[in-house]
């Protein structure tokens, strides 16, 4: 029987599925945190110390949560990524991919480099400059959202719509992200969420929020929908732009009907989705790192034509 480190700090409903996925497929699960693991370069031993797997390295690692800390604590963190990799452990999303999806700024960069449609964006040091671009698209009649350039369930996330909103310009250590704010088709607020497995669409799913945050974890109700080309061929490149073994994509169908990818996720929960589908998204994950990742540099077993 083999062993998945996942790495999270709160196992919670996601953790329970993909253990019991793996446990369906023959593999025992550990929760680790990456706050407790460490380098120990010592002549005859591993130089990554993981709790619970100190004689053996995991056979793969599931990457459901990294903490947030200082830039060296967050750096430490994917450090940890990315030597597992190296010593040829699958990693499930490895640290490049979730370096390209927690820094927005990335994200942003590499979606508009694809040629994939994402609302104008500018991430910038100096506070002068960024409040002379908010008060440039405040008198076009336009709304921005401040972010900051690390975070996720929308905290910290603030929109401006008049110049006294520029008090709360939101700077992350003094970086200051701010996008031009997409208003959706359609009466209220609302979003979608593709999920994409190894570039291929596998659920998707419409989130209606209470107010113009769409998250689930801010209170948004979802509805199932039909995997439409256009939503899934703009999920899947994202996903293939960001180099995502799995991805939660947030596309928006603004009032001119044009679909925007205004997120891309390399740690998407999918609760919400399966709530109101009947695919089981952990099996799928489990299978695609089993048979893509755990089982690719095994050797093929030949039989002799008699």
């Amino acid at each position: 029987m083999g062993r998945i480190a996942i790495f999270t700090d709160d196992p919670g409903w996601h953790g329970k599925q993909l253990s019991l996925a793996f446990a369906s497929r023959g593999y025992t699960c550990d929760y680790v945190s990456l706050t407790q693991c460490r380098f120990a370069i010592e002549p005859g031993r591993q130089p990554i110390f993981i709790p619970g797997f100190e004689h053996a390295l995991p056979d793969a690692a599931f990457v459901r949560g990294v903490p947030g800390g200082s830039l060296e604590e967050v750096v430490l963190y994917l450090d940890f990524l990315h030597a597992l990799k190296a010593m040829a452990i699958p990693v499930y999303n490895d640290g490049h991919a979730v370096e390209r999806s927690v820094d927005k700024a990335m994200t942003s960069f590499l979606l508009h480099n694809a040629g994939l449609p994402t609302p104008m964006t500018w991430v910038l040091r100096d506070r002068d400059e960024a409040l002379r671009i908010a008060e440039a698209e405040l008198k076009q009649g336009n709304l921005l959202i401040s972010k900051p350039l690390f975070g996720s369930q929308g905290e910290g996330i603030r929109r401006i719509e008049k110049s006294t909103d520029l008090f709360w310009l939101t700077g992350s250590h003094g970086v200051y992200y701010l996008q031009r704010f997409v208003h959706c088709e359609g009466a209220g607020f609302s979003d979608h969420r593709v999920f994409v497995i190894n570039g291929r669409a596998v659920a998707a799913m419409r989130r209606r929020g209470k107010f113009w945050l769409n998250n689930v974890a801010r209170g948004a109700t979802c509805e199932l929908i039909d995997l439409e080309p256009e939503m899934v061929d703009l999920a899947v490149k994202a996903t293939t732009a960001l180099s995502m073994d799995y991805a939660g994509v947030d596309i928006i169908r603004d009032r001119e009907g044009r679909c925007t990818v205004i997120e891309v996720n390399s740690i998407p929960a999918w609760k919400g989705l399966e709530s109101v589908c009947d695919v089981n998204i952990a099996g799928l994950m489990a299978d695609d790192l089993i048979t893509r990742k755990m089982n690719k540099n095994k050797p093929e077993l030949r039989v002799a034509a008699l």
